[in-house]
């Protein structure tokens, strides 16, 4: 099991929306879906666009270079479900957006 690590305050990321991180090497995308949390690898598959800067629907983030989109709570590209980005656990610790990699 990896280490949690802090990335945010619940205030940092707001509801509907998703920043991204850079957590022990790896760079995450965490989405507030609802008042839950969740992360995946911030690296679309298509040709490497920023999914924590794309535009968050429900919990389907499109990637802003090419359009791409992915479930933020499974990873799945939602074309292919065969393909998908890595999924990260997410807790909440009072305040705390801790992400485990």
């Amino acid at each position: 099991m990896g280490n949690l690590v802090k990335v945010a305050n619940v205030a940092d990321i707001a509801e509907g929306t998703g920043k991204p991180f850079e957590v022990e090497g790896t760079t995450v995308a965490v989405f507030n879906v609802g008042g839950k949390f969740y992360a995946i690898n911030n690296t679309c598959l298509h040709r490497g666009g920023p999914l924590g800067e794309g535009d968050l629907d429900g919990n389907i983030v499109t990637c802003p270079w090419h359009g791409w989109f992915y479930d933020v709570t499974t990873g799945c590209y939602m074309e292919d479900e065969s393909k998908r980005v890595a999924c990260y656990p997410v807790k909440v610790e009072g305040d705390a957006v801790l992400v485990e990699i």
